[in-house]
C-alpha cells in the first residue's frame, strides 16, 4: 500500500507537469486550433499562427473563417509568419538568378525606387536582375544610374512603357498612378518567354529580408496556383468605408499586389490575358473605373477563379495604408518583411508603428549606395568589360605613390543620377543657351541668387552623398524660388573619395544640357541680370554654329563685400570698378587668369573683339554643347578649367569678349582643396605631374601644333 497522502501529491505533481507542458506549448507558438501539418508540409486549413504560410484557399473558394472577418476581421488569418510549428521554406541556392519585375515612370518614381534597390541588396544573397518597364524619363536616369553604380551580380533590362499603354488604355483608372498602374497585368506577355517566375513590386516597398526568402514560397504553389498574394490589410474590398461604397469583387479582404509571385509560364497557359481581358470588361458594364488599378482586377479575376491564388504571410506585404491594420500581422521587429508605403501620403502617413517604419526607410534613404558594390563569394558572375577594364587599371596602382589619391581619384566612377527632381525641358529654340555649373553642399545657398539672376535653363551637378542628396531635395521643396523653376536641371554625383572630381562634375553637367549652346560657369558667380537674353542675341548676330567656331568670353569680376548692390548695367559695374568695390577677377592673386581679357580694352569696347590665348588662361565662355569635355583627370584644386580653355583653343575655336557681358565672383570661405593646394607641396607636385602627362596626350592628338602650350607647364602655382 502507498504511503497515507501519497495520492494527493501525485496530483500535484500532475497538475504541475500538466501546467509545464501547457506554457512550453504557447511559448513554442502552439494553438489549440492549430492542425499538424499535412503530408506535403503545408498548414492545415485553419492554418497555424505565425507560421510561414497562410491556409490554402479551399475549393469553395471562401476563405476559411471568412464570417469572423466581420467581429475580428484579423482574427487567426493574417498572423501568419514565422515559428517552429512550420519550417522554413527551403531557400533558393546560392547562386540561383532571381528575378524582379518593377513598373517605374517619372522622376519622383525613379528615386523612389532606388531606396528599394538598396534594401534588396543591402539584404540579398544571390544574383538578381531587374526588370524594369519604363517611360522614357525614368529610363534616361536609371540607365545612368545603374550603368554608373556598377554593382556585381545585378543585370537589368528595360521595357518600353509607352508600347504597353494600347493594351491598358481602354481601362478607366481613378488611382493617382494613372495607366502605369496597370501594367502589371500585362507583365506575362511582355517578360522573355523563357522567364519562368518572377517577383513583381511596387516602387513605394522597403525590403526587411533577403528576397530569396520571399523567392522561395514558390515551392508552396500547388500546380493550379500562378500568383502569390498577401492578403489586404484594410476593409476596402469589405465595402463599409463608406455610404454607397462600391468596390470591384474580391475574395473576403481581397488581396494587395504591392508583392507578386507571377509563375509566368503557367499564367500563359491558363490564358491569363484572355482572362483578366474578360474580367475587366465585365465589370466595367456596371463599374465606372477601377479605383485601385490592377489591384481591382487581380482581385476580380480571383474571385472568379480562387485556384490560381497562393496566399503568402502577410509580413511580406506589411501595408501602412491611412486606415490600415496592419498591426496585426506582426509582434516584432523579427517578423517584418516587406514594408508597402500605399498611402498617397508615403511615409507621412499617421498609423500605429509609424515612427518606426518611417526611420527604417529613412535608413535605406541615406545608406552609401557605394557600399552595396559588393561581390557576392562564390558566386560566377559576368563582370562588365568598363568594371574589368577599371579592375585592372586600379590594380596598377601604386598605394606607396605619393600621388596615389590623385591617380584613384581619376578613376573612380561615381554614381550618378541625372534630373534628381522633375524637370522640364526647355522648348527647342535655336540661339537657346545652358547654364552650366557643378557645386557641393556647402554651396547650395548661392541657388536662390543664380535662380533669380539667369531665367533660362540650367544643368547643375552636385557633388553629394546620399544623406545630403536627402537633405537637398528638402531644401528645394521648402524654397519657393528653387521650386517654381522646373528648367533647372539637379543631377546628383554620389561623393566618394578623398578630392574633389570638379571636372567629372562638369561633365556631368554638360552632357545634360539640352540647348544648342552652353555657358560654362561657376556656382559663386553671379551674372549679369541681362545676360541670358544678351548672349542669345550676340549668338544670332555673330552668326555662330556651323559658319562660325568661336567662344564667347565672358569677363569675371569679384567683389570682397558679402554684401552689396548688383550693378544692373556695365555702366554701374564701371562706377563699381572705379571705387573698388569690385575688381577684375583674381587680379591680385592670379593676374594671368584671365588678363588676355584684356580689361583696359573692354571697358572702352561697343563690339566683340578677338583676343589670343594665353597661358594659363581661364576665362568663363559659352560654346556650342557639343564642344570638347573637360579632362577628369583634374581633380582637386589646380589648372581644371585652365587645361579645357586649351583644348578649345586647340581645336581652333576663335576667343571673342564680349563688351556688354559680365559675371561676378562673390566672396566664400576656401574649399578644402584649395588649402590643400596651398600648404601642401605634394600636392603642388603632384598637380604638375598632371600637367606634364596633359601635354604629352596633347602632342599625341595634335603634333606639333601643341608645342605653343608647353610655356603653360613652367609655372610653379596654377588656379583651378
Amino acid at each position: 500500500m502507498l504511503p497515507r497522502g501519497r495520492p494527493r501529491a501525485l496530483g500535484a505533481a500532475a497538475l504541475l507537469l500538466l501546467l509545464l507542458l501547457l506554457i512550453g506549448f504557447f511559448l513554442l507558438g502552439g494553438d489549440p486550433e492549430c492542425e499538424r501539418l499535412e503530408p506535403d508540409g503545408r498548414a492545415g486549413d485553419l492554418g497555424c499562427p505565425r507560421c510561414p504560410l497562410t491556409p490554402r484557399v479551399p475549393s469553395d473558394g471562401r476563405l476559411r473563417g471568412a464570417s469572423a472577418l466581420h467581429g475580428d476581421p484579423l482574427a487567426g488569418h493574417w498572423d501568419h509568419n514565422r515559428s517552429a510549428c512550420d519550417p522554413w521554406p527551403q531557400l533558393p541556392p546560392k547562386c540561383e538568378l532571381l528575378h524582379v519585375a518593377i513598373v517605374c515612370a517619372g522622376h519622383n518614381s525613379s528615386r523612389e525606387v532606388i531606396t528599394l534597390v538598396k534594401s534588396l541588396l543591402f539584404y540579398r544573397k544571390n544574383p538578381l536582375h531587374l526588370h524594369l518597364v519604363t517611360d522614357a524619363v525614368a529610363r534616361n536616369i536609371l540607365e545612368t544610374l545603374f550603368r554608373t553604380w556598377m554593382v556585381p551580380a545585378l543585370g537589368v533590362s528595360f521595357y518600353h512603357a509607352d508600347q504597353l499603354k494600347p493594351q491598358i488604355s481602354w481601362i478607366p483608372n481613378k488611382h493617382y498612378s494613372g495607366l502605369y498602374g496597370l501594367m502589371k497585368l500585362v507583365l506575362p506577355g511582355i517578360l522573355p518567354p523563357g522567364l519562368a517566375r518572377v517577383i513583381v513590386l511596387d516602387t513605394d516597398v522597403t525590403f526587411a529580408s533577403d528576397i530569396a526568402e520571399l523567392w522561395a514560397l514558390f515551392a508552396h504553389f500547388s500546380d493550379k496556383q500562378v500568383i502569390g498574394l498577401v492578403e489586404n490589410q484594410s476593409d476596402w474590398y469589405l465595402g463599409n468605408l463608406w455610404k454607397n461604397h462600391r468596390p470591384w469583387p474580391a475574395l473576403g479582404r481581397g488581396f494587395n499586389t504591392g508583392v507578386i509571385l507571377l509563375w509566368l509560364d503557367r499564367l500563359r497557359q491558363v490564358g491569363w490575358e484572355q482572362m483578366w481581358k474578360l474580367t475587366a470588361q465585365r465589370e466595367l458594364l456596371t463599374l465606372a473605373a477601377t479605383s485601385l488599378a490592377d489591384q481591382d482586377i487581380f482581385n476580380a479575376v480571383i474571385k472568379e477563379h480562387p485556384e490560381l491564388v497562393q496566399p503568402l504571410p502577410c509580413v511580406w506585404n506589411v501595408q501602412l495604408s491611412d486606415h490600415t491594420r496592419a498591426e496585426h500581422c506582426y509582434s516584432e521587429a523579427a517578423d517584418l518583411k516587406v514594408i508597402h508605403w500605399n498611402s498617397p501620403k508615403k511615409v507621412r502617413v499617421k498609423n500605429k508603428h509609424a515612427g518606426f517604419f518611417r526611420n527604417f526607410y529613412l535608413t535605406f534613404l541615406g545608406y552609401d549606395g557605394n557600399l552595396l558594390r559588393r561581390e557576392l563569394f562564390g558566386c560566377p558572375s559576368q563582370t562588365l568589360p568598363e568594371a574589368e577594364q577599371l579592375q585592372r587599371a586600379l590594380a596598377q596602382l601604386d598605394e606607396e605613390d605619393a600621388c596615389f589619391e590623385f591617380r584613384q581619384q581619376q578613376l573612380t566612377v561615381h554614381r550618378v543620377h541625372i534630373t534628381f527632381l522633375p524637370h522640364k525641358p526647355p522648348p527647342p529654340r535655336p540661339h537657346d543657351i545652358t547654364l552650366v555649373a557643378q557645386l557641393s553642399m556647402d554651396r547650395l545657398q548661392m541657388l536662390e541668387a543664380l535662380c533669380r539672376h539667369w531665367p533660362g535653363p540650367m544643368s547643375l551637378a552636385l557633388y553629394l552623398t546620399d544623406a545630403e542628396a536627402q537633405q537637398f531635395l528638402h531644401f528645394v521643396e521648402a524654397s519657393p524660388v528653387l521650386s517654381a523653376r522646373q528648367d533647372v536641371a539637379y543631377h546628383v554625383v554620389y561623393r566618394e573619395g578623398p578630392l574633389y572630381p570638379v571636372n567629372q562634375l562638369r561633365n556631368v553637367a554638360l552632357a545634360q544640357a539640352l540647348t544648342p549652346y552652353v555657358f560654362l560657369s561657376d556656382i559663386d558667380f553671379l551674372p549679369a541680370y541681362s545676360l541670358y537674353d544678351y548672349l542669345r542675341a550676340s549668338i544670332e548676330q555673330l552668326e555662330l554654329g556651323s559658319r562660325r567656331k568661336a567662344a564667347l568670353v565672358v569677363p569675371a569680376f569679384e567683389t570682397l563685400r558679402y554684401r552689396f548692390t548688383f550693378p544692373s548695367s556695365k555702366a554701374e559695374l564701371l562706377a563699381l570698378l572705379d571705387s573698388g568695390s569690385l575688381y577684375a577677377f583674381r587680379y591680385h592673386e592670379w593676374p594671368q587668369g584671365h588678363a588676355p581679357t584684356d580689361y583696359a580694352r573692354w571697358r572702352e569696347a561697343q563690339a566683340p573683339y578677338r583676343v589670343q590665348w594665353a597661358a594659363d588662361y581661364e576665362p568663363y565662355v559659352v560654346v556650342p554643347r557639343d564642344c570638347p569635355r573637360y579632362d577628369p583627370r583634374f581633380v582637386g584644386f589646380g589648372w581644371n578649367k585652365v587645361a579645357h580653355i586649351v583644348e578649345l583653343d586647340a581645336q581652333e575655336f576663335e576667343l571673342l569678349v564680349l563688351p556688354e557681358a559680365f559675371t561676378i565672383h562673390l566672396p566664400h570661405a576656401p574649399s578644402l582643396d584649395i588649402s590643400r593646394f596651398r600648404s601642401s607641396s605634394t600636392y603642388r607636385d603632384c598637380l604638375q605631374a598632371l600637367k606634364e602627362e596633359f601635354h604629352q596626350d596633347l602632342s599625341r592628338r595634335y603634333g606639333a601644333a601643341a608645342l605653343k602650350y608647353l610655356t603653360a607647364l613652367q609655372q610653379p602655382r596654377s588656379p583651378a
